[in-house]
């Protein structure tokens, strides 16, 4: 990330949040999916959407002053990358773009979550409504669509005939293991309002037949198994240390013998400054969880070594995470 080295720098940084703000709006309105090849005026706009027409097109203007929109004989057009990102009829459109619109509230209390130490009560995510619970495991699916055959690469799976991927919304990473390996068969486990989700997310992939799914809470309910690979993927941040000290004691004992636990995650340093993205998520945590934090490698490691896993390794992925590798003794 890129630090201020001067007052102008400062000044920008401070006053970033405005263009961040132009660009959600435009996309919790979805004015990219509405503009076409042709692209339309901003009234054109307003009467789709049912808002201000000058209103409308002064976000319009600014949106052409960030450089995502181009305007044309008074109509708004899009540029190469609004057409391929923004567009929900696209390819490439980032979908995840609707969590992040949800993040701004919470954000916005940041300075009440450091003095009270911890985000405002929410509801629990199956009280959240169907919009923010398919814009959020469309966001995670979106990030991880990219990401999951890279961190797969890493797992050793040869000799793993069962994994669980626990708290796996969409599904995206059994998925992605259960395509590197011909002979593999999954658990997907999440709670009941995601499952649903998630099994469309799985018919899409055509892998119904080889992919269960699991629907419970996993600090209180059974995972079955047991499996050969018990798989954590952005979970623990969600989580305080004494809950995450219980769910792995969990996970442990869902294990075969020489079965692997495998938490990723955004893993920190000792000192909790690096890396940077990791520092920045903690304060996401801060404010959209009651307890939820980013951990160190260390404090994996115990949490493994208590539940009695062994040979506990880090491996460092070419996306950001960490993977910390626990073993279950063979007898």
């Amino acid at each position: 990330m890129n630090s201020p080295h001067n007052a102008d720098e400062l000044y920008a940084m401070a006053n970033a949040f405005r263009q961040s703000r132009i660009l959600l709006t435009a996309v919790e309105l979805d004015v990219f999916s509405l503009l076409g090849e042709a692209g339309r005026s901003s009234a054109e706009i307003a009467e789709i959407l049912g808002t201000d027409p000058r209103a409308t097109d002064r976000l319009l203007n600014a949106l052409c002053a960030i450089g995502l929109l181009e305007k044309e004989g008074g109509r708004f057009l899009h540029t190469d990358l609004s057409s391929r990102c923004l567009d929900r009829n696209a390819d490439a459109y980032l979908g995840n773009l609707g969590h992040v619109n949800h993040l701004w509230d919470l954000w916005s209390g940041l300075t009440a979550a450091v003095r009270r130490g911890h985000g405002p009560a929410r509801e629990p995510i199956g009280g959240r409504g169907d919009d923010w619970r398919e814009a959020f495991i469309a966001a995670m699916h979106h990030r991880a669509r990219t990401q999951a055959p890279l961190d797969v690469n890493l797992i050793d799976l040869h000799d793993a005939e069962r994994i669980l991927d626990l708290g796996g919304g969409s599904g995206i990473y059994a998925i992605t293991m259960l395509r590197v390996k011909q002979d593999l068969r999954a658990t997907v486990f999440d709670l009941p309002d995601v499952i649903p989700i998630t099994r469309r997310y799985i018919a899409q992939a055509g892998l119904e037949d080889r992919i269960e799914t699991r629907a419970g809470d996993y600090h209180m309910d059974d995972f079955g198994g047991p499996y050969d690979v018990v798989f954590l993927s952005a979970i623990i941040h969600s989580n305080s240390a004494e809950e995450n000290r219980t769910l792995i004691r969990k996970c442990a004992d869902a294990l075969r013998p020489g079965g692997q636990l495998i938490v990723q995650d955004f893993i920190m340093e000792e000192d909790r400054t690096r890396p940077a993205h990791g520092a920045l998520f903690a304060l996401n945590m801060l404010v959209a969880t009651e307890a939820g934090d980013t951990y160190t490698a260390e404090e994996v490691q115990l949490w493994m070594e208590g539940a009695d896993l062994s040979a506990v390794e880090h491996r460092e992925t070419q996306t950001g995470t960490v993977q910390v590798v626990g073993w279950k003794k063979k007898s």
